[in-house]
């Protein structure tokens, strides 16, 4: 089981959910629009806010939170 990733945590729109890519919990990844084949840990668990664009990234998404409805 992953613990709650940074961008689930910040509520940003583009987090997707956890993805199992194989038979054991290893393979277990938080994926998003920006990293449809799992979040890099600096920016999942660490310090990376994603504000500019990751050097492992090959679209231009970044962190946006979500619209509160009123």
């Amino acid at each position: 089981m992953l613990l709650e990733p940074n961008c689930y945590k910040k509520k940003c729109k583009h987090y997707q959910s956890v993805k199992w890519l194989g038979k054991t919990e290893s393979t277990e990844r938080n994926i998003c629009t920006a990293f449809p084949k799992g979040i890099p840990e600096d920016i999942a668990y660490g310090n990376d806010k994603h504000l500019k664009k990751h050097p492992d990234q090959d679209n231009d998404i970044l962190f946006e939170p979500i619209e509160e409805k009123e």
